[in-house]
């Protein structure tokens, strides 16, 4: 008779995700507030379906100009899109500012190439 081998028992390891979104250029050009923006993250980004539940699940601090997210618990990369997509909307910054994924875990805040494309018409006139 064959022997039937018993799965073994997986301990749940503690996933800790880590984001950054970077806000240079916006913060150095004094158009963007960073420590607004801040508080908004931390006002808005749901835990169990409810805002401002933070607790110790996910950790939001500030390091000059990038903010750095530390969740204990999963958290999609493209909810903080959103989320900084609506502040840059509340505050209309939308028009000028988008929001590139500059690697795996991190975000950064960039300027519409509007010049290149103001002169490639000229030139062609």
């Amino acid at each position: 008779m064959p022997q039937v081998r018993k799965p073994k028992s997986k301990k749940a390891k503690k996933q800790t995700l880590k984001f950054v979104i970077d806000c240079a250029h916006p913060v150095d050009d004094g158009i963007m507030d960073i420590a607004l923006f801040d508080q908004y993250l931390r006002e808005r980004i749901k835990v169990k379906g409810k805002t401002g539940n933070l607790g110790s699940d996910i950790t939001v601090t500030r390091e000059k100009e990038k903010i750095h997210i530390v969740s204990e618990i999963p958290l999609k990369k493209s909810y903080l899109k959103y989320l900084t997509k609506k502040f840059l909307k509340k505050h209309n910054l939308r028009d000028w500012l988008r929001v590139v994924a500059s690697d795996k875990s991190s975000y950064e805040l960039r300027y519409f190439q509007i010049n290149n494309e103001e002169e490639e018409n000229e030139e062609a006139e």
